[in-house]
């Protein structure tokens, strides 16, 4: 590992992250602030303490396969079905919204065509770890919004998938028939991979799972030998590791033992996706902000101020209650982790320059930390400062 062994690298990120979280608590911020700002610091473009990002990166993007994981195994099936029914229309045109905004700012600004496209395409998503990690889990669970919220970001990872395989294909000289087909893969590969999952664990893994439940080291392998298979024979056929995640949890949450898994792999995740904010905040090259700063101080204000209206309106119109509106609004109110990936992947493929990737991060990054700010602030979450406001 460049820099120094891994060793030292995961010593400098963990001890760096307590000593910047300790700050946080003292000042009152959000601890996800603490973790961006440390990546910042000690990352390529801040002392360069810790330059191997490829491998940070990978290893944090567990963090968010175990985050799905865990939400599948507190979800039944039927109540999958049923929060899909109600968020598609709201999913759908909320993206279309988005992304309409993203790219007449980009066009303001003198990006061309295609850049101004992929910008607004990386403003459509909102965050799966903010939405997810700041709702407390007994909302997230056995409430409305958490349902809701369940079924929006799992509609914009499949529109998030089909947006990253359009961009991979664009890259490359594949007939319009191949393209045609890279759209279609996800549709059919996701029912094949649910209805193989269900079918494995009905006849052997809780089979299994039921002979040697006393032996609790096994069952948490077991545990995360599903996770990660299923997540990588997602992969395998076109789609994203994190959905195969969440099949994986949904696949085994009828059984007794589900329970188990998810308050033991808690710790595991939670160690993941300290590494996944620290490779965020290590990434951005800050040098290079003044060149982009205008257009992206603009968009960030317009995806922290519009998004929240346009849920609050759309979910008003499904008949949902104001209250539960603007809060579902807030708590999606930012870009996503997908809007970075799409940024990696357009540049890596030559459909966008330098400065239309840097836009669409330093986006991504304030509206990150801004949203942050706004929940912990003023709604529920297991890390809010205040204690009228904290929930588990």
């Amino acid at each position: 590992m460049d820099g120094g062994s891994i060793t030292f690298s995961f010593f400098l990120i963990f001890t760096g992250a307590a000593v910047f979280a300790s700050i946080a608590l003292y000042t009152r911020q959000p601890l996800i602030i603490a973790y961006i700002a440390l990546g910042a610091a000690i990352g390529p473009y801040g002392l360069s303490m810790v330059t191997d990002l490829k491998l940070l990166s990978d290893i944090g993007h567990v963090g968010i396969i175990f985050l799905l994981f865990l939400l599948g195994l507190d979800m039944q099936p039927s109540a999958l079905f049923a929060t899909l029914r109600k968020s598609t229309v709201v999913g759908l045109a909320s993206s279309a919204i988005f992304a309409l905004m993203g790219f007449s700012v980009a066009y303001l600004f003198g990006f061309g065509m295609l850049e101004s496209l992929v910008i607004g395409a990386a403003m459509m998503f909102s965050s799966t770890i903010i939405g997810i990690k700041l709702l407390p889990t007994t909302i997230l669970h056995h409430r409305h919004i958490g349902e809701l919220m369940i079924g929006l970001l799992l509609l914009q990872d499949l529109l998030a998938i089909i947006t990253l395989m359009l961009l991979g294909t664009a890259g490359g000289d594949a007939s319009e028939e191949a393209m045609l087909w890279e759209i279609l893969l996800p549709f059919l590969a996701l029912p094949l991979l649910g209805a193989g999952a269900w079918l494995l664990v009905r006849f052997v893994l809780l089979k299994l799972i039921t002979r040697f439940d006393r032996f609790h080291e096994y069952i948490f392998l077991v545990a995360l030998g599903w996770c990660l298979g299923v997540a990588e024979v997602a992969e395998l056929m076109g789609l994203s590791a994190e959905i195969g995640a969440f099949l994986a949890g949904i696949t085994i949450a009828t059984s007794p033992i589900s329970q188990y898994i998810a308050v033991n792999l808690k710790p595991l995740r939670d160690f993941f996706l300290i590494l996944f904010f620290f490779s965020v905040g290590a990434r951005f090259e800050l040098a290079l902000l003044g060149s982009v700063l205008v257009p992206a101080l603009l968009l960030s204000a317009l995806v922290l101020g519009i998004k929240p209206v346009v849920y609050r309106f759309l979910l008003k119109g499904m008949s949902e209650k104001r209250v539960l509106a603007w809060d579902l609004g807030f708590r999606l109110g930012q870009a996503s982790e997908f809007s970075l990936l799409i940024a990696y992947v357009a540049i890596a493929n030559g459909l966008i320059g330098q400065s239309a990737s840097l836009l669409i991060q330093a986006t991504t990054i304030i509206t990150l930390l801004a949203s942050s700010y706004i929940v912990v602030l003023n709604y529920p979450t297991p890390i809010a400062i205040s204690d009228r406001l904290r929930r588990d």
